[in-house]
């Protein structure tokens, strides 16, 4: 049973993590996008990824069923409309484990299709089917007990050894946290394509988008590979493998 300092450490490292997912404010279109791409009201983008998530909804579910169907399938879509949003989405569960998908209004307002909003919506779809919250849960915990561990050996003081602990826990996480990320963007192409969405399209989000670069214990891949990880993930579907 985890103590009461190590479940505070990790409640506080997952209540940051579940914003890994934030997108960066985007560049204003390039010269020559095409007409269908130029930017749109606020109604105009609602009503887009309203329509986006009608699609995909069923869609994520069914795959969902098909590749874990110990977890609860049913999506819950948010879109959070509160003033001075960032652009960000992002997956979490409610405390019954039923998967939840937030988009900000700014994330909307900045996406040109709905290529872009359907491959962002099966990307966090897809940290739910591949069950990464529990994974992360757990490759933290075993971090935090490693650290603690570790605190205990060395003869810390408590205040040294939480810290330690919870140090332990955020290296534990990220470790996985970008190899999570591409998993999430081959089967969030897949999602896409099935509910009959271009993921090549979509992925053009990754040239606009800021790069993270390649970070030490970052959470993001970068934006180039996450585009090669579409790019293949749509090949073996032509070729009709799986992703």
């Amino acid at each position: 049973m985890l103590t009461c300092r190590l479940r505070t450490a990790l409640l506080s490292f997952f209540a940051l993590f579940l914003a890994a997912c934030a997108v960066a404010p985007l560049p204003g279109p390039a010269p020559g996008t095409v007409a269908n791409d130029a930017p749109r009201s606020q109604t105009e983008s609602r009503a887009q990824f309203e329509r986006v998530s009608r699609r995909m909804q069923p869609v994520a579910t069914q795959i969902c069923r098909e590749r874990s169907p110990h977890l609860i399938c049913e999506f819950t879509v948010i879109l959070d409309d509160r003033p001075g949003q960032p652009p960000n989405a992002f997956h979490t569960r409610d405390r019954d484990g039923r998967p939840i998908i937030a988009f900000t209004e700014a994330l909307i307002d900045d996406l040109r299709n709905e290529d872009e909003v359907a491959l962002i919506f099966g990307h966090e779809a897809a940290h739910h089917i591949a069950d990464h919250l529990t994974r992360m849960q757990r490759e933290a915990q075993t971090g935090a007990l490693l650290g603690g561990l570790a605190a205990a050996l060395l003869g810390a003081d408590e205040v040294t050894t939480r810290q330690i602990m919870s140090a332990g826990a955020s290296v534990g996480a990220r470790r996985y946290a970008k190899p999570f990320e591409l998993e999430a963007d081959r089967i969030g192409a897949e999602i896409a394509a099935r509910a009959g969405y271009d993921p090549l399209r979509g992925a053009g989000i990754f040239r606009r988008i800021p790069d993270p670069g390649n970070q030490f214990l970052g959470t993001h891949p970068p934006n180039a590979e996450r585009l090669r990880e579409v790019e293949r993930a749509v090949a073996r579907m032509r070729a009709g493998q799986p992703v």
